[in-house]
């Protein structure tokens, strides 16, 4: 079954009539690993899912390059801006491995989104659950210590510290290369 499929299906009921329609407008693509999905600019309004690889999600202060999330297989993505307010993306998604991605148009998906309200309710869930995450984020930046951070992230994501550079961890932990090494011994 289409992964992107098992992932709607995760959060609500699909009858068969919306799961064919949607099998037809979701497009696979592979992707190399250093090429984006997205760029910061862009108005790539997509959601999609890995069925192979990894994925980072970073922008730009100062000139360096800061994290905000990774994400692995058989997860739903997309970068918010443009999916929720179809203004341009402010951060880059680029593939950190050889990857398989099933995607669908938002536009595809809201007009889906008419014409089956379960589909309707799937979406609802979805952005439910990205607002936790972020809300989750925002909290642990400001309130958990580097150390605690860190342990999150092997809870919450344990096979990233295989696939992910320290240099992208450290980033995204908000903390320097050098301190995240500390921090493992």
């Amino acid at each position: 079954m289409n992964p992107l499929i098992q992932q709607l299906r995760r959060y609500g009921h699909l009858n068969e009539a919306a799961e064919k329609e949607i099998e037809q407008r979701i497009k696979y693509f592979s992707k190399r690993k250093g090429e984006h999905f997205l760029k910061e600019g862009q108005h790539v309004s997509s959601y999609f899912v890995l069925s192979k690889g990894l994925i980072r999600a970073y922008f730009f202060k100062n000139g360096r390059e800061l994290n905000s999330w990774f994400g692995e297989e058989n997860q739903i993505f997309g970068s918010i801006l443009p999916v929720y307010t179809e203004k341009p993306s402010f951060e880059n998604i680029q593939f950190l491995e050889d990857s398989e991605v099933y995607a669908i148009a938002v536009d595809d998906l809201n007009e889906l989104y008419r014409k089956y309200p379960e589909l309707n309710l799937i979406g609802r869930k979805i952005a439910e659950e990205v607002c936790i995450v972020l809300e989750e984020r925002i909290i642990s930046l400001h309130t958990e210590s580097a150390i605690e951070r860190y342990q999150s992230l092997i809870k919450l994501q344990p096979n990233l510290l295989n696939r992910v550079n320290l240099g992208h961890i450290a980033s995204y932990l908000g903390i320097t290369q050098e301190t995240l090494s500390r921090i493992r011994r």
